[in-house]
């Protein structure tokens, strides 16, 4: 009875060493285990995908680039300039012959009123040009320049008139009487008289021009 108890104590030890054993192998393992997770990554961290693809033996796929855009068919329409080359003159308006820098006439004049002053019949007067007619304008305006001055006429001077002077359209003659009344009614008007002087610097001749 005791060479058997002697064997049974011999097969526990045995067991007992076994089982040491092999925990040793097991913590050996895990230890192994735990400095592989250290060098590929921290925990938690998932490993980069260079890192997956080397420890699969995987490369990883390159994205696909972006096809570029068909380019447009539709035809740029052209740009026009609307700029003036320098150095070239625009083109006038069709049916402008109008100058604005004719000089002023020699002799016409806007007739704005009559005065006595110095015991001799003087009209005063303006000197000018005629300007453009508007579009659909029957006659261009006289544009008057300069300072108001005056003319002396003679009292038995050749006038002609024509509206609102007279009723009429057409040249009639009138006296200087009748057109200084006038001139008294309706100064400041600047009725275009075409006019001459006589050797003596006084008007002979005074024909009003139609102007409308």
């Amino acid at each position: 009875m005791r060479g058997h108890g002697t064997a049974v104590r011999g097969a526990r030890r045995s067991r007992a060493q076994a089982a040491l054993a092999a925990l040793a192998l097991c913590g050996t393992l895990a230890l192994t285990a735990c400095n592989g997770d250290e060098e590929a990554g921290a925990p938690g961290t998932p490993a980069s995908p260079a890192t997956s693809a080397a420890a699969t033996g995987t490369a990883s796929p390159s994205p696909s680039p972006s096809p570029s855009p068909a380019p447009s068919k539709k035809p740029t329409p052209a740009v026009t300039s609307t700029a003036t080359p320098a150095g070239t003159k625009k083109t006038p308006t069709p049916g402008s012959t109008c100058d604005h820098k004719m000089p002023i006439s020699p002799d016409e004049i806007a007739v704005n009123r009559y005065t006595p002053e110095g015991g001799v019949h003087s009209l005063i007067i303006k000197h000018g040009n005629w300007g453009c007619a508007a579009p659909g304008a029957d006659a261009a305006p006289f544009e008057t320049t300069g300072k108001e001055t005056f003319l002396n006429i003679a009292e038995d001077a050749r006038i002609t008139a024509v509206t609102p002077i007279v009723a009429s359209t057409v040249s009639q003659p009138i006296t200087l009487q009748q057109l200084i009344d006038w001139l008294i009614a309706h100064p400041n008007q600047g009725r275009v008289f075409r006019y001459h002087l006589d050797g003596a610097g006084v008007i002979d001749s005074l024909d009003q021009q139609y102007t409308s």
